[in-house]
């Protein structure tokens, strides 16, 4: 079994109490598709020369809707994780993305947790990803959630200059 930070099993749609005063509470739960406008401005926040089109987060809603789960406030969503089902029990998370508004919030680390219980619920013994190397914030809550990186750097991962350092997490 995949070691997670606390006993999880997964059921949706999850209620967080407000990370603070005065702070809505918060809803884990699966995507539908009313919310790709909201996916597609995270997206776009996060990575404002490449984000995905739309068109693209639509084909994941329809293709790996089951493995696309939200943080979402009642007005707006704050995050977003997309992973693949396990096949031969293996998995990848291929993005995680926190709303600049609510990093370093814990958001991160709870859409990644419901992840992996899910992922682990449905027979994942190793799950993989990658993450930009510069991005230490991540690179950290992976580690803390136990990740360990998964060969060389790779430079060009992404494309000329888009380097990739590979995590991996197994049981």
């Amino acid at each position: 079994m995949i070691p997670l930070p606390e006993e999880h099993v997964p059921s949706w749609p999850r209620t967080l109490a407000g990370d603070g005063p005065g702070k809505a509470s918060r809803q884990i739960r699966k995507a539908v598709e009313a919310d790709l406008p909201e996916v597609l401005r995270l997206d776009r926040e996060a990575f404002p020369d490449g984000p995905y089109p739309y068109f693209v987060l639509r084909q994941f809603l329809d293709a790996l809707g089951d493995h696309l789960l939200v943080m979402d406030d009642g007005d707006r969503l704050h995050g977003y994780v997309l992973a693949t089902p396990p096949h031969h029990a293996s998995s990848w998370i291929l993005s995680l993305i926190v709303g600049h508004e609510r990093r370093g919030n814990g958001v991160g680390r709870e859409l990644m947790t419901e992840m992996l219980g899910l992922l682990r619920a449905e027979g994942a013994a190793e799950i993989m990803l990658t993450v930009d190397p510069a991005n230490e914030t991540a690179v950290m809550l992976y580690h803390h959630l136990g990740f360990s990186p998964w060969g060389p750097l790779q430079e060009d991962y992404l494309g000329p200059g888009e380097a990739r350092l590979r995590m991996r997490l197994a049981s």
